[in-house]
């Protein structure tokens, strides 16, 4: 199964969490290693958007809100350093609608 590609990738996902410095469980320097910053976080919505189309979703769990999905795959920098990572998605219970939560660096 494909994550859709009209799925929702809110930009302050990106802008106001992934590529801003935090002191607890910060992504923005592992992102920074494939040259994503806040100057050009378009092209990691376009990254996260190529990784979804060319990986399937593995269906995780069910809760309240909806049904999860892990994408696994290779993020391709802008700087032809590419990232394993892990994207995490919600299939809203509400709407049905395919939702980005988060990615993390996929340690495995």
């Amino acid at each position: 199964m494909k994550i859709p590609e009209n799925a929702i990738i809110p930009d302050a996902k990106l802008t106001k969490y992934l590529l801003v410095f935090k002191q607890k469980n910060d992504k923005s320097k592992y992102l920074l290693q494939a040259g994503f910053t806040l100057a050009n976080w378009q092209q990691l919505r376009t990254a996260i958007q190529e990784l979804i189309k060319e990986n399937d979703a593995i269906k995780d769990i069910t809760d309240e809100y909806g049904k999860y999905y892990q994408v696994i795959g290779e993020l391709k920098g802008v700087n032809h350093q590419n990232l394993f990572v892990v994207t995490i998605w919600l299939q809203r219970k509400i709407d049905n609608q395919f939702y980005f939560i988060t990615l993390k660096p996929n340690r495995g």
